[in-house]
């Protein structure tokens, strides 16, 4: 699958899959810098099994760690995303990866309102990194 066709809504028109591109960009140990990648919709089941890893009752922060290695799906060339590379990931990546988690699991769109500060238009921007609107 494709990334454009991994964005595409399912037949009940429900987009469940959201392309991003991250600010910065995960370096690899070979030192590949992968910055475009995939997150799903999370479960109920995304949110209460990493509530039973010893590392976050240890550290309640590691929950993001958890919960984001598991709705990103792809990241660039990366065979798997795990904990372990989201522990690796720049903190604006880090900052980027909650925010888009926010937006479509609870406000269930990628877009924002913005205003131009010469013109004073508003206009909606994708935060995923894809094209901008504008004036």
């Amino acid at each position: 699958m494709t990334m454009a066709e991994a964005v595409l809504p399912d037949e009940h028109g429900l987009q469940t899959t959201f392309e991003f591109e991250l600010p910065r960009g995960y370096v690899a140990n070979d030192g590949t810098v992968h910055r475009r990648g995939i997150m799903r919709l999370a479960t109920a089941r995304d949110e209460i099994l990493p509530l039973r890893d010893p590392r976050v009752r240890d550290n309640e922060a590691y929950l993001t760690v958890l919960l984001l290695s598991r709705v990103v799906t792809s990241l660039g060339d990366l065979d798997q995303v795990n904990a372990s590379t989201i522990e690796g990931l720049f903190a604006p990546d880090l900052a980027f990866l909650q925010d888009l988690y926010r937006r479509i699991n609870q406000e269930g769109h990628t877009h924002a309102s913005v205003r131009c500060p010469s013109c004073e238009t508003e206009f909606a921007v994708d935060v995923t990194g894809g094209l901008s609107g504008g004036c």
